[in-house]
């Protein structure tokens, strides 16, 4: 442990840069973002906005073919006109809920990207470091149709050239960024959308036991329970903001602010700082906390 390099990471050289983000987190511990230019978010919308487009495309032709085959029926009469406005009705919700739900539930549920964002290696996260909610997904795309006045993103683009965060107005409303992320790696946890999968009674598990998870990895219980009981949701938050930008961290970077973490978080727990890697350490905990039901 001795051998990991000690930063201070709430520098001002790091809040300087307009290309960053810096969060500092209650453990004193700071997380740097790198935000998300004009460049790769307008290659990500292009993206976007050409799968809505080949979906309406394919609903037209669709459509086109369904009233070929139904000039081929006898008349229903007043029966046939009912279907036909009840069909429009239905094509009109999945067309509002593709206009208005794409984005919104894509971001929301696929780790903070749509297809467009994935293909840039982009991402949307609240200005916090945690990942956004469905109502914050839902709040900063409500705004899109502003964003867009008077044509193609222009009120967007201006709010986003007069700030360091590149954020448009759906941003400022929702206290989101848009971020680059490194994909080329797996994070060594299994996540959803928002929260890691924690093992079934691995909370109770005797310290130094070894579980292997559903998907292949093998967990340790570093620490005892009562002393895991300790640590709050916000440490939760924490470890788990770590674990979800670790791969966009220098190594050396991402070593230090581990050990960091590690020995913070064992001085509230009192207990010995052990050796070895410490992203294990942080591993344990978050697994051990998720499996005891602690929320954040």
């Amino acid at each position: 442990m001795s051998g990991f390099e000690q930063r201070n990471f709430t520098d001002e050289s790091y809040r300087g840069r307009a290309e960053t983000h810096t969060i500092d987190t209650p453990e004193q511990v700071g997380l740097e973002f790198s935000v998300a230019g004009v460049g790769s978010r307008f290659v990500a919308i292009l993206l976007d906005s050409l799968i809505i487009f080949a979906f309406f495309v394919a609903e037209i032709l669709a459509f086109v073919a369904l009233a070929g085959a139904a000039t081929n029926l006898p008349s229903g009469g007043s029966a046939g006109r009912t279907a036909g406005i009840w069909f429009a009705a239905v094509v009109g919700i999945i067309d509002f809920l593709v206009v208005w739900g794409y984005f919104a539930l894509f971001e929301a549920y696929w780790h903070g990207q749509t297809p467009g964002k994935r293909v840039m290696k982009i991402r949307v996260i609240k200005d916090s470091g945690r990942q956004i909610t469905l109502f914050e997904a839902l709040a900063r795309n409500l705004m899109r149709v502003v964003d867009y006045l008077p044509g193609f993103y222009l009120v967007g683009l201006i709010t986003m050239l007069c700030n360091q965060r590149s954020q448009r107005l759906g941003d400022l409303v929702a206290g989101t960024i848009v971020v680059h992320e490194r994909t080329d790696e797996a994070s060594v946890l299994y996540q959803t959308s928002t929260t890691l999968v924690a093992p079934v009674g691995f909370a109770e598990q005797g310290v130094g036991r070894e579980t292997v998870l559903p998907w292949g990895q093998s967990v340790t219980a570093m620490f005892p329970a009562d002393a895991v009981a300790k640590l709050s949701g916000q440490d939760l938050v924490i470890v788990e903001t770590f674990f979800a930008r670790m791969l966009d961290l220098p190594m050396e970077t991402r070593a230090s602010i581990a050990y960091q973490m590690v020995r913070q978080m064992c001085g509230k727990m009192g207990v010995g700082v052990p050796e070895g890697n410490p992203e294990r350490a942080l591993e344990s905990m978050a697994y051990q906390m998720r499996s005891s039901g602690r929320r954040v």
